[in-house]
């Protein structure tokens, strides 16, 4: 109990409300003059700096999007010679390949023939070696 005696004892005492009021009152009136004055002059100058910040981000602005649009066309002329020689390289495998079965198909004509001959050489020998 008596501890908490003590411990009373010790406690700050809040201040009145209205001492509280009128002094922060004073205090926030003399901080608001002292910024209107400041931001007076600062004021003028910080918009001619964010003015040219504005105006360094519409450069900026600017110079991307005319990038975009040269890159765009840079791209869309190499997609274009890229497609036309795909195409170009298609064209002559495939002429190599038809080229290819043609002579395949002459070969394979030619074996026909000689297959034939052959074939009938044989029969030729045969029928001279049974009659003789």
């Amino acid at each position: 109990m008596e501890n908490e005696g003590i411990a009373n004892s010790k406690k700050r005492m809040k201040p009145s409300a209205e001492t509280e009021s009128s002094e922060s009152e004073g205090a926030i009136t003399k901080v608001a003059e002292y910024e209107a004055a400041v931001n007076t002059t600062v004021s003028e100058q910080m918009d001619l700096e964010i003015a040219q910040v504005h105006e360094k981000i519409n450069r900026f602005t600017q110079l991307v999007s005319e990038m975009l649009e040269s890159g765009k066309s840079m791209l869309k002329e190499l997609s274009n010679e890229f497609e036309e020689r795909m195409i170009l390289i298609h064209q002559e495998q495939m002429e190599k390949w038809q080229e290819e079965i043609k002579e395949l198909r002459l070969l394979d004509a030619s074996n026909e023939e000689a297959d034939a001959v052959l074939q009938n050489a044989k029969y030729l020998f045969r029928h001279v070696h049974v009659d003789s």
